[in-house]
């Protein structure tokens, strides 16, 4: 089967590309031996069936970041090199270009954001820069679909010239050269997206810039989230699956040690997919019912802001401030991610080239961030005794991010790479894009993330079913007493949180507590072990032994924060 590469620079819309190409028969995997991501399709040319790969964004062949080194491994293993070309940013591409004609492998160019180009009075003799070049040049706009046939019927014309190898003086020498014979750019004003997208990358205003798109990210999130589940997800199980449920505890005796791993326990003779904790209950309303609106609505607004242009700004912005850590400013994305749901965020951590960046971001996202679901509990319940013990968790909590961030960018070995960043200008996504690449990540969510959530929840109901959290919650009951200020009764509490973070919040919030040690329970429960959704995920991205190094500074964090709030507010 011949293997079509799709090469080029980061964030010049390759993705639009490969989704044109390919459709939604997409396959997403790590390279051998690394945790670099690429994807893989499939594409009809004429009677053969083409295999497309979406190499690494890289600038160059000779690799500076661990994409890049990527990008120029799979080179080798190509029949047929697309190189994708940003039409905008025609000198700072062809270095590129020039590089991979170098490597004698059958190449065509893809002149893709070509009414970019137009409408920033760029124009480009493509005819000429085919001659030029030796290769095939077809003009795209892979996000309507312009020129993506054209294309096609061009791959069998993929050439390979003669070229002998240049240094870099020499190969920016012809780019100026050939830019000069073939692009012609007009006078023009900047538009108002050129305008904000320059005072996005500026401390001031890109800070409230930031701070209102944060805002209103979470906001919209919240709103699709809480309404998918209220009118989507929690009427299907209460509605359809849970009468089903009942006949099969009817079947089972309501009761019993079977009964309980399979359906769990009823409350008030009643299926209740929060607390009943059985396989097929809370087993599969967590995944399904709990995260996965909360991960479609982060990923259609995370989707968004990529596509749009604004996340590598972000990240620029954020590069300072994150390098306090010792990661750079990418890692932001993945620690907003956590916002919404822990599990997509600790997932995104993948982004991260080097497993110091992700260990150090995944170990704070599992400690310090708390997720939507929490987040509306310990707005909604500490918020009733004012304001201003809402602000002291999320103080907390903040404090506590920077702080084992510092330390943690010390004592944690390894290696970061400095920021490395193509900034795309702003670009309204078209629907298709965005809702393709939107399937994607549900699809690769269900496959890859909840069989194995399924299987954690899986062990934990017959620990629970067993009684084992029973003895938990009075072994750690002294700790809880003494350390936290806090009654025997919050012990089973915070042993339910493994299961639910924000039910168990909700029985801290019945169990009579002042305002105080609501605080000192919230900060606690947010701190101390992540949900068993997010466990599993950990496991799977970092490895037992370093998911032992996190649960232990976990643990060893949770015991300090909570000691030193008792102190302060008991």
């Amino acid at each position: 089967m011949k293997k079509l590469l799709l090469m080029g620079s980061p964030n010049i819309g390759k993705s639009a590309f490969f989704s044109r190409l390919t459709g939604v028969r997409v396959v997403t995997s790590n390279y051998p031996g690394t945790t670099v991501g690429y994807s893989k399709g499939y594409l009809k040319l004429g009677d053969e069936t083409a295999e497309v790969i979406d190499v690494p964004g890289t600038y160059t062949l000779e690799p500076l970041s661990k994409a890049e080194e990527v990008a120029t491994e799979m080179l080798t293993e190509g029949d047929v090199v697309i190189n994708v070309v940003d039409s905008t940013n025609l000198e700072r591409n062809l270095f590129l270009t020039l590089q991979l004609l170098e490597k004698g492998i059958p190449m065509l160019i893809a002149l893709n954001l070509w009414d970019e180009a137009k409408h920033k009075g760029i124009k480009i003799d493509h005819v000429k820069l085919a001659k030029i070049l030796g290769v095939p040049v077809v003009p795209t706009v892979a996000v309507t679909g312009e020129g993506i046939k054209d294309l096609i019927d061009h791959i069998p014309q993929a050439k390979t010239i003669a070229v002998t190898e240049r240094t870099h003086d020499e190969l920016w020498t012809e780019v100026g050269r050939i830019v000069e014979q073939i692009q012609v750019v007009s006078h023009r004003h900047h538009t108002l997206l050129e305008r904000l997208g320059d005072a996005s990358i500026r401390p001031f205003p890109g800070i409230l810039i930031a701070a209102a798109v944060l805002i209103g990210s979470f906001a919209l999130i919240r709103l699709i989230g809480e309404s998918l589940i209220g009118y989507v997800f929690e009427p299907l199980f209460n509605n359809l699956w849970a009468p089903l449920m009942m006949q099969l505890s009817d079947a089972l005796g309501n009761s019993g040690f079977v009964h309980d791993v399979f359906v769990g326990e009823l409350v008030a003779g009643q299926i209740d997919f929060t607390q009943s904790f059985g396989i097929l209950t809370t087993g599969l309303f967590i995944p399904f019912g709990a995260v996965l609106p909360y991960v479609f609505a982060f990923y259609f607004v995370f989707g968004f802001l990529e596509d749009f242009g604004y996340l590598p700004r972000v990240a620029v912005l954020m590069d300072t401030i994150m390098h306090r850590i010792g990661v750079h400013g990418f890692a932001i994305i993945p620690t907003l991610l956590g916002f919404g749901c822990n599990v997509p965020g600790i997932m995104a951590t993948r982004i991260l080239e080097s497993k110091r960046e992700r260990f150090i971001v995944a170990t704070l996202i599992s400690i310090a961030i708390p997720c939507a679901a929490l987040q509306a509990m310990v707005i909604g319940l500490v918020g009733g005794y004012g304001l201003q013990y809402v602000v002291i968790v999320y103080g907390t909590l903040f404090i506590v991010w920077l702080l084992l961030g510092f330390v943690l960018r010390f004592t944690v070995k390894g290696f970061s790479p400095e920021l490395l960043i193509e900034i795309p200008p702003y670009r309204m996504p078209p629907l298709r894009a965005l809702g393709t690449k939107l399937w994607m990540r549900i699809k690769h969510f269900i496959k890859e993330a909840v069989p194995i959530v399924m299987l954690g929840i899986l062990v934990i109901t017959l620990l629970y079913a067993a009684g084992v959290f029973d003895y938990i919650a009075d072994f750690f009951s002294p700790v809880v007493t003494g350390l936290f200020g806090l009654p025997k009764d919050a012990a089973a509490a915070l042993s339910i949180g493994f299961l639910r973070k924000d039910m168990a919040v909700g029985m801290l919030g019945a169990l009579n507590l002042s305002a105080d040690q609501l605080v000192v329970g919230s900060v606690v429960l947010a701190m101390f072990f992540p949900c068993i959704a997010t466990f599993v995920i950990l496991f799977r991205e970092l490895g037992w032994k370093r998911l032992l190094a996190s649960t232990v500074i976990m643990i060893a964090v949770v015991l300090a924060a909570g000691a030193a709030l008792k102190l302060i507010l008991l």
